[in-house]
């Protein structure tokens, strides 16, 4: 267990131990996070860079008033989607500019086979459908289900880190639930009923 004031202090007075100390500790969960939403390892990479840069760069304007991992949650789920709200906006410039590679001619944005590398092998499958669900969600529906489902966060610590009530928490996972059970239907009839 880290000391958060001690780092949080070093943090403001520029210690840069201070973040390689944050990032040793955090550095896995952040990139786990990030990677459910990027669906690309090299997109997860630098945008775990990006925030550790701003926590950074930021560090003084932490004022304690919630838990350290609140406030790198939040950066971090912060950067995932604009970083999706960008992807998506080039997306929908495509009458403009090319779907395809140029070097390669594989289309650009097509994630739908993204394995998470911390996948068992007998699970890859279920995982490319429930990832591919997930990324048709509504952008807070997406956060819930990946902070509460995903990475194992209570509802009160994502009220905390998305600024909401608990009560809206419960009832954007039971709405994201609800949504995925129905993208999930088509592919698994007989276990729709389970998420």
């Amino acid at each position: 267990m880290i000391n958060e004031y001690r780092i949080v202090q070093g943090l403001k007075e520029g210690d840069q131990q201070a973040l390689r100390v944050l990032y040793d500790h955090y550095s896995d969960v952040v990139y786990n996070t990030l990677l459910s939403y990027t669906k690309n390892e090299e997109d997860a990479e630098e945008l775990l860079q990006d925030v550790f840069v701003t926590i950074y760069e930021t560090a003084s304007r932490f004022r304690s008033d919630s838990k350290l991992s609140t406030w790198i949650y939040r950066i971090a789920v912060n950067k995932a989607l604009d970083f999706l709200r960008k992807r998506n906006a080039s997306k929908r410039k495509g009458i403009f500019s090319s779907l395809y590679k140029k070097d390669s001619g594989e289309l650009q944005f097509d994630q739908t086979t993204f394995d998470h590398p911390g996948i068992r092998m007998e699970n890859v499958e279920n995982a490319r459908f429930l990832f591919a669900a997930l990324s048709e969600l509504p952008d807070k529906q997406k956060t819930v289900f990946i902070l509460t489902q995903i990475e194992g966060l209570s509802q009160q610590e994502v009220a905390d880190i998305i600024l909401v009530t608990t009560k809206a928490v419960e009832s954007l996972l039971a709405r994201a639930k609800c949504n995925m059970r129905k993208k999930l239907e088509k592919f698994y009839p007989e276990r729709g009923m389970r998420l």
